[in-house]
């Protein structure tokens, strides 16, 4: 199992990933506004169930990969260093735009609402990619089952991402209206997240693997 502090720090990126504006987090956002907490909610469960769809397929995945190419785990740490940076540019890059500043979405029945949070999610390519390029690099095959260890770190994630997604539905419209009023806030969001991203993409790329 992950140690400890290696644990932790994957809180930290996992809760940093939730945080980081994408597909989910404007969808859900936008739905709220448009048609209402209730059908934001109905919305923020296809989206856990599209989180929990990419944690078994990349759990499945992972163990192959570690058991078949042992190359493929620098492989994986390079391409999650360079989404880090992507997202880290993408914070702090001039004209970004806030995920509250809300799209037009007609209204749609909860079944409706359903399909279409869990298709965003399981599109999200954020989502895809975490679990594709970041998790791998918390994993230790030497520590024991890489299975075991990739389930635990994806439960977590998805625990953590529906959390966070849960809290901006429901807050939504409050969120949308401080910003508004505090626009500077929203500057200042971005440039912390954008750092403190291409510090943790630095880490990665620096991070040697074990011996085994």
């Amino acid at each position: 199992m992950p140690s400890t502090a290696a644990f932790l720090l994957f809180i930290g990126a996992a809760l940093l990933m939730a945080l980081t504006p994408g597909p989910n987090m404007v969808y859900l956002i936008s739905r709220a506004l448009c048609q209402g907490r209730a059908a934001g909610v109905m919305s923020w469960f296809g989206v856990v169930l599209g989180f929990t769809v990419h944690m078994c397929c990349a759990s499945m995945g992972l163990t192959a990969l570690f058991m078949a190419v042992p190359l493929g785990y620098e492989a994986l740490k390079l391409a999650g260093a360079a989404y880090l940076l992507w997202l880290a540019w993408q914070a702090l890059r001039p004209g970004a735009r806030s995920p509250f500043e809300a799209r037009e979405l007609p209204p749609e029945s909860g079944r409706k609402l359903f399909t279409m949070g869990l298709l965003t999610s399981i599109l999200n390519p954020k989502v895809a990619i975490f679990y594709l390029s970041v998790l791998p690099q918390f994993i230790t095959p030497e520590a024991g089952s890489v299975l075991a260890q990739s389930l635990l770190l994806g439960a977590t994630q998805v625990c953590i991402g529906s959390s966070v997604n849960l809290v901006v539905t429901l807050s939504a419209a409050g969120i949308a209206s401080w910003f508004a009023r505090n626009r500077r806030w929203l500057a200042v969001q971005r440039y912390v997240m954008g750092i403190v991203l291409g510090a943790l993409a630095m880490r990665l790329l620096s991070q040697q693997r074990s011996a085994a």
